[in-house]
């Protein structure tokens, strides 16, 4: 169904919006509009990419995992690619990556419905009733536990 929505009725929509607005105020004006706001995000993308970087960076110099700013960089690479497609309706979508609060509702809504868990077998993500997973596992294939290693390795075992 995603594939669907993103191959063939997103089109059609843009084509949709695009001759109804095209209709009201005419071809160029709709043309420039469409220019204006691909230049507009190229201009936000700028700004808010530098001050996503920038924030990354002072977390990986405190010895913290920027997981954070990550996500946002993946929010704002598909916000930029959204608003240099040509029509309104990605640029809607596309403004609403690179708005930071927005940005930020957008990461939170996501957050809340994504569960990472290891798997012996690797990692991929999945959708559960619970939202999306990493893994392809159930419950029935997670085992909790504990480990210790109760000999200490003799001087032999040590690889200098």
């Amino acid at each position: 169904m995603p594939l669907l929505i993103l191959f063939v009725i997103m089109p059609v929509l843009e084509m949709w919006v695009l001759i109804e607005v095209g209709s009201q105020i005419g071809a160029l004006t709709t043309i420039g509009l469409v220019l204006l706001t691909a230049m507009l995000g190229l201009a936000l993308l700028r700004q808010q990419g530098v001050s996503t970087v920038m924030r990354a960076n002072q977390r990986m110099q405190s010895g913290q995992l920027p997981a954070q700013e990550m996500v946002e960089g993946i929010f704002l690479a598909v916000g930029g690619a959204l608003l240099l497609t040509p029509g309104f309706v990605t640029d809607a979508i596309g403004f609403a990556c690179l708005i930071p609060g927005l940005r930020q509702i957008l990461i939170g809504r996501l957050l809340k419905k994504a569960i990472f868990r290891a798997t012996a077998g690797g990692a991929g993500f999945y959708q559960s009733s619970r939202g999306f997973s990493a893994g392809q596992h159930s419950n029935d294939d997670i085992i909790e536990g504990e480990y210790r290693q109760d000999n200490p390795p003799r001087d032999h075992d040590k690889l200098s």
